[in-house]
């Protein structure tokens, strides 16, 4: 009878859910279009090396559909229940092992009917056999280093001295056999050479008494480890249901937790501008990253990490899914927290810009505006500065010596009345112009009745439109697919990062709401001079109100000369 899978609409996609034990047992029978993951590194992921190279059968560094049926089928036919892998313990009661050969290993090391994984690994580290004695040495351990030392040398002495008179030679006083003839010499290499073969022949055997011993171990080890480990393989590889399972709190240095479920590829969180990342991954290949990365749609934080304590470094990319940009710039410091707590210093490297959020977007033409007139300010400043300061050195450099003749002052210009009047009379025509506009602004929303109100938004919409209207096409298409590709992974399916799914993955600064006061905010006092301008500003201002209200409201105010 064909077995019925459970599927579920998760990340943008239909994917296949492990259930239980008999989804485990018919995993041969899924069709290999309707898996996540095609094939996965055996680095980089939070699960312990040991138990990926049991799944890596042949050992290519890659764990492929393959690798993983065949595993569970092994794990099937070893246990009573396949059930009970999805509770991803390192301990099994002994009535859960089918296999005879592994429950007979099992039974000496239970404790109260259960077996552990601590258990046999502590097994096999006292594991002793019967050592095979190894032969004695025919000379002292410095006399046979001196020999291999010398060997050669002292053969070519032998030779030269036959050759030169063809009889007996002896080593000289100061070597370091001396007195041994060329038979001497040759019989004490050749017990040497036995000696070293018979001790390498004897280590061997007991190292392979000792390997025989601890294989017994090996098939329990395996199970352990496989019953903690496999399923969370399992749910990262035929579908990402840790990784979209619903989010807890950030690692914050704690590690893990079980009630916090984290994909395999997640590597911690990373602390940075009032903001911490929870979707954070190992760059295995930086090449690569810069080649699919932009493809993912997500803002990108590269990080340079250092573990303080032992100087290990790594690399690592983090998403940034709610907030603004703020001051997230390459060169920045933050703090990084891998999966088992500890902190790393984690500098920024590269950042690849992509929408953050719809209100991120709304702000942006604003901000860039911003940030060119605040570039245009300093470019201005900085070239009247410079020439002023070419102004001063040339003054400088065209003033008389000492005891020179002073140059005659120049005579003030006589003031011309006219071109003040001139002045006045452009500052006057720009005011009027500013008042027209002004005017007619109001005149116009006036014509337009209460419909002008909406004239305010429309031209922040004409603005802001077209970057949040491209940030939400973005937004909804953000895929985590091209930074598993880039780390080696054959992604089967889309992961897609929507807006609702992205808030879970970075956690921002929240504070309650509070009245504080600073004790070092400036106190400002105003002066007499100060209180009467706020005064008349208030006075004009209330006026001008005034006046457009009435005017607004139909009234006509007749100016009169008496």
């Amino acid at each position: 009878m064909k077995h019925t899978w459970t599927y579920a609409n998760i990340g943008g996609n239909t994917r296949v859910i492990i259930k239980n034990g008999k989804d485990i047992q018919h995993l041969a029978e899924l069709d290999e279009k309707l898996w996540t993951v095609l094939a996965c590194p055996v680095s980089g992921l939070e699960i312990p090396d040991e138990s990926l190279a049991l799944i890596d059968h042949n050992h290519d560094a890659k764990i492929h559909i393959q690798d993983v049926v065949a595993t569970a089928q092994w794990l099937c036919d070893t246990l009573q229940n396949p059930d009970i892998l999805l509770k991803g313990n390192d301990t099994l009661p002994l009535e859960a092992i089918k296999d005879e050969a592994i429950l007979a290993v099992a039974t000496p090391l239970a404790e109260g009917g259960m077996v552990s994984l601590a258990a046999v690994k502590a097994a096999i580290a006292n594991v002793s056999v019967e050592q095979q004695p190894l032969p004695e040495a025919p000379y002292p351990a410095d006399v046979m280093a001196a020999y291999k030392a010398c060997q050669e040398a002292y053969g070519q002495y032998f030779q030269t001295a036959k050759l030169q008179s063809l009889g007996l030679a002896t080593l000289p006083a100061d070597a370091a056999a001396p007195g041994l003839t060329e038979e001497q010499f040759t019989e004490m290499g050749k017990k040497i050479v036995e000696y070293e073969a018979a001790k390498a022949a004897a280590e061997a055997a007991n190292a392979g008494a000792i390997a025989a011993a601890k294989a017994v171990y090996q098939p329990l080890e395996k199970l352990l480890l496989l019953c903690r480990d496999f399923c969370t393989l399992l749910r990262n590889f035929v579908s990402f249901q840790d990784f979209y399972a619903k989010r807890g709190k950030a690692l914050l240095g704690r590690g893990a937790s079980d009630e916090t479920p984290w994909a395999i590829f997640q590597a911690g969180t990373l602390v940075i501008d009032q903001r911490a990342c929870n979707l954070c991954l190992r760059v295995n290949d930086m090449a690569k990253h810069n080649a699919q990365a932009p493809d993912s749609g997500m803002f990108l934080i590269y990080c340079q990490c250092t573990l303080h304590a032992t100087g290990e470094k790594m690399q690592i990319v983090a998403a940034m899914t709610i907030g603004d940009i703020r001051h997230l710039k390459v060169g920045k410091n933050a703090l990084f927290y891998d999966r088992q707590g500890r902190d790393w210093e984690a500098e920024v490297v590269k950042i690849i810009d992509n929408p953050i959020s719809i209100g991120q977007a709304f702000w942006s033409p604003y901000r860039k505006l911003g940030d060119w007139v605040s570039g245009l300010i300093t470019k201005s400043a900085a070239e009247k500065e410079k020439k002023s300061f070419a102004d001063m050195t040339t003054k400088l450099q065209t003033t008389p010596a000492a005891g020179a003749a002073p140059a005659a002052a120049p005579q003030p210009a006589p003031f011309d009345i006219a071109k003040f009047a001139g002045i006045f009379a452009a500052i006057g025509m720009a005011v009027g112009y500013i008042g027209s506009f002004f005017t007619s602004l109001a005149l116009g929303l006036k014509g337009l009745g209460w419909w002008g109100w909406l004239v305010i938004p429309g031209l922040l919409l004409v603005i802001s439109g077209p970057s949040m209207i491209l940030a939400w096409m973005k937004l909804r298409k953000r895929n985590l697919a091209p930074l598993l590709n880039a780390n080696g992974w054959a992604i089967n399916a889309d992961a897609i990062v929507n807006v609702l799914f992205g808030n879970t993955l970075t956690e921002q600064a929240q504070y309650p709401i509070l009245k504080l006061n600073d004790p070092h905010a400036k106190v400002k006092k105003l002066t007499a001079g100060g209180k009467w301008s706020i005064a008349i500003a208030a006075i004009l201002l209330g006026i001008a109100i005034a006046v457009l209200t009435m005017y607004w409201l139909g009234f006509r105010i007749v100016w009169c000369t008496c």
